[in-house]
């Protein structure tokens, strides 16, 4: 099902007088495919919950619309949308089995889409199936692990064959190791299914490793959509630059000079076609070449041996990042004991933006 937003809004009214209202969401417009898996991201406050909420049904928009294929849905009651909605709280019903908590959607329904008791079995067992819970049908939500409990709410929300899967920060209740094995049971279930599904979430690394597209969100405005990779590889600008990546990418106080970039007084890269001004210069963490005859100078902190990659910890007078951290395979061996590094730097890895729009060199003036 093919979801579009236009010039969706949702303002709240500030509670004083002294006060602007709040513009949680500021018109969005966007196409989310049919079939696809996107992922809302944003520091918190941004807005993504709201949209999320918007398209359920569960707030209404200030102004703007929302259609379900051809269907404008945008006053239509949430019972009525065909949404199904899994929360960051699992809100399973503690006295109920795995079985009763997947049915109970299904015993809600009415008039023509009433199912027989035999229907709405076959309809569970299939969802459960799918989430692969069905040898805990006879457990109540207290036996169940965190993740147990969330794969049951992923059953509950698809056993209703909904048109569109939406879920609010399903993870986060979750330990590092069940995360990255639930999200990878909500790719696969979302690819067998084929439902289209959004995503909320303020983690990175959850967006960018299992949505078919990512929409970067800040203060209720879109800021970038796009493929994962293409949002991290062309930032449009320094909020999403900075937010996306892990470690996050290191920003430095830099300048074009002679089509030169220097940070400091040392020209770190040449800039063909460029003209002389001061630039924020963003460089990625695996955008640094360990190399004794380097352009670029770093004050050595210390070194930390990650297993596969190394990270050199280093510092610099141009960066406005407390410490440098530049990721280097752990075959190149860093001399612990020199008071500087020197790095060559990769091209495609160095982001410039404008020092006063915060906007990368290059881009339209849109998001």
């Amino acid at each position: 099902m093919k979801v579009v937003l236009q010039n969706l809004t949702k303002r709240f009214p500030s509670r004083t007088k002294n006060e602007p209202d709040v513009i949680a969401v500021n018109d969005f417009n966007f196409e989310i495919p049919d079939g696809k898996l996107i992922g809302l991201l944003g520091p918190s406050g941004c807005g993504k919950s709201t949209t999320l909420n918007l398209i359920s049904g569960l707030e209404a928009p200030t102004s703007g619309k929302i259609f379900f294929g051809e269907d404008d849905v945008t006053r239509l009651p949430p019972e009525n949308r065909g949404v199904g909605l899994v929360f960051q709280n699992y809100a399973l019903y503690p006295h109920l089995t795995v079985l009763d908590n997947i049915l109970f959607p299904l015993q809600n329904l009415k008039g023509p889409e009433k199912l027989s008791k035999q229907e709405m079995r076959e309809r569970a067992l299939h969802a459960a199936k799918l989430v692969q819970i069905d040898t805990l049908l006879e457990r109540k939500p207290s036996e169940l692990s965190g993740g147990q409990q969330q794969r049951v709410a992923i059953a509950r929300a698809l056993v209703k064959t909904p048109r569109v899967l939406l879920m609010d920060e399903p993870l986060s209740n979750l330990d590092a190791r069940l995360r990255l094995q639930t999200r990878e049971e909500i790719r696969r279930i979302q690819q067998e299914t084929g439902v289209t599904t959004i995503f909320v979430t303020h983690d990175q690394d959850e967006a960018m490793s299992i949505s078919d597209m990512i929409v970067v969100m800040k203060d209720g405005v879109v800021q970038q959509i796009g493929a994962p990779q293409d949002v991290y590889d062309n930032p449009v600008n320094l909020f999403v630059a900075t937010f996306l990546g892990t470690p996050p990418i290191n920003v430095f106080d830099g300048e074009i000079k002679g089509e030169k970039l220097y940070i400091g007084g040392e020209a770190v890269l040449p800039k063909p076609g460029l003209p002389d001004q001061k630039v924020s210069v963003g460089i990625r963490p695996e955008g640094f070449v360990l190399d004794e005859n380097g352009p670029f100078t770093l004050n050595l902190s210390r070194v930390e041996v990650m297993g596969r990659d190394t990270s050199v910890v280093s510092t610099h007078p141009k960066s406005r990042n407390v410490t440098i951290r530049s990721i280097i395979p752990t075959r190149n061996k860093v001399d612990r004991t020199a008071k500087t590094v020197r790095f060559s730097l990769v091209p495609d890895k160095v982001h410039l933006f404008d020092e006063k729009t915060d906007k990368a060199l290059g881009t339209e003036e849109k998001p």
